[in-house]
């Protein structure tokens, strides 16, 4: 499938819409407001565990790094000073992410890891400014491989976002999605169907099926037009019912990577028509008189194999590190972040924080609000590795009181895909004495799968 050569253009127009999608994503953040909500304004940040080094910078700096990402990701788009821009986006966009994992998306990461990947791909040879300045570096084929780079890193997050559906939860329960879909029942058309709880069954187990399958009939040539329609519903759906921001979106254009050369050289020259239009130009149709395929030689042949060989071996290890630790996975959720578990959860939690001061045994209630805003403790409740985060927090802040050695205990009530709430952390424990890290969490409770936990949306169905 990866052996021999075909034409660019594939390449080039992923290289096009990735770099488009993106400039569009960094001014719609900047233009509602969210730089300033989620990044300037909360006094403090939940860092991932060996990125305590990432903070988040004063309102200027930040809005200068939105820009800096925007402009490279124009770069991307344009193919202008293209190996730059893909590297300059991908530490911009990258840095972001990691100042605060309140906001954690699949999809961040997923962008976070394809512009890394771009990086290293000819993706500006055919059809950029970069050809236009120095047409000696422009190529018109490349080895399968590297379209196949990309079109393999797709198949990842699909085969592992379907093999995270085949869980009790999803298949026997449909949930979440028992709990979601009614809430759109006042869409027209469609809203009144998802009162039904069959619906939510089809849906989780058409899910599963799409997810699980979906790259190969893409791969297919028989089946491409049909999969890709299939891939416009699934995700536009997900896009009218789910504020998931860009996702849909992002992986409607992107599997475009799995048409044929010459559906994209279509595409190519349709943009160069119109562009050429545009700028008041006389349009023409360009061929290309000569064959010039890409030669990569050497050592950076070496170095490039070897960082792609070592990229896909953490794509496969990174989603499988859940068996290392025991428990609910959902619950416990080591393991769960960066393996593609795509909207699998609705978990949500109220924690009540307990200072005590072991000179004097006096014990205080401390209210998270006054420390965070309403999102970040939200989502802090509902995760064990941010409620650690937050404790230990406390107690530094504790300590900067006068208080020696200050002991921090939380009871967190938590609900997980429409089962009663129970407590997801052991109250008697005092988490500052706790370390961060991967290790197992002995602090956890186990979740409770009894049926007086179970919501009333499952014995109604």
């Amino acid at each position: 499938m990866f052996r021999g050569e075909s034409h660019i253009a594939p390449l080039v127009v992923f290289r096009i819409v990735f770099g488009g999608v993106m400039l569009a994503s960094a001014i719609r953040f900047v233009a509602n407001g969210w730089v300033k909500q989620l990044y300037v304004m909360p006094h403090f940040h939940f860092k991932y565990y060996g990125f305590e080094w990432v903070t988040a910078f004063d309102a200027v700096f930040m809005y200068a790094l939105f820009a800096l990402m925007g402009i490279s990701a124009l770069g991307i788009m344009l193919g202008l000073a293209y190996r730059w821009s893909a590297l300059i986006f991908f530490l911009a966009f990258t840095y972001i992410e990691l100042i605060d994992k309140t906001y954690y998306l699949n999809h961040y990461y997923f962008i976070s890891i394809v512009s890394f990947l771009m990086i290293f791909l000819p993706a500006h040879r055919y059809f950029s400014l970069d050809v236009l300045r120095k047409p000696a570096i422009k190529i018109t084929h490349i080895p399968r491989w590297i379209t196949g780079v990309l079109q393999l890193q797709l198949a990842l997050v699909y085969f592992f976002a379907g093999a995270a559906k085949l869980n009790y939860d999803w298949l026997f329960r449909a949930q979440p999605l028992q709990i979601w879909l009614p809430a759109n029942s006042d869409l027209p058309l469609i809203g009144r169907l998802f009162d039904y709880a069959w619906v939510a069954y089809f849906l989780s187990w058409f899910g599963a099926f799409y997810d699980l399958t979906i790259p190969f009939w893409l791969s297919w040539r028989k089946t491409r037009w049909l999969a890709y329609a299939a891939v416009i519903a699934f995700h536009g759906m997900t896009a009218v019912l789910f504020q998931i921001g860009m996702f849909p979106y992002i992986m409607i254009l992107a599997t475009l990577i799995f048409f044929s050369p010459g559906f994209h050289q279509q595409i190519v020259e349709w943009l160069r028509y119109t562009g050429r239009m545009l700028l008041g130009l006389k349009p023409r149709v360009v061929q290309d008189l000569a064959r010039v395929k890409y030669s990569l030689q050497g050592w950076p042949k070496k170095a490039i194999g070897t960082i792609l060989i070592a990229h896909f071996a953490i794509q496969l290890l990174v989603p499988l590190r859940h068996v290392l630790y025991s428990g609910d996975l959902f619950w416990n959720e080591q393991g769960f972040r960066f393996s593609w578990r795509v909207m699998l959860i609705e978990k949500a939690g109220t924690a009540f924080f307990y200072v005590e001061d072991p000179s004097t045994g006096g014990e205080a209630q401390v209210d998270p609000g006054d420390h965070l805003t309403k999102f970040q403790e939200k989502e802090m409740a509902a995760h064990p590795d941010m409620v650690l985060q937050f404790a230990h927090f406390l107690k530094n802040k504790y300590k900067e009181k006068g208080i020696e050695n200050p002991r921090v205990r939380v009871k967190d009530y938590v609900s997980l895909n429409g089962r009663g709430s129970q407590l997801m952390i052991n109250p008697e424990v005092d988490l500052a004495s706790r370390e961060q890290g991967f290790h197992q969490k002995d602090w956890l409770l186990p979740l409770d799968d009894s049926p007086k936990h179970l919501a009333s949306v499952d014995q109604d169905s």
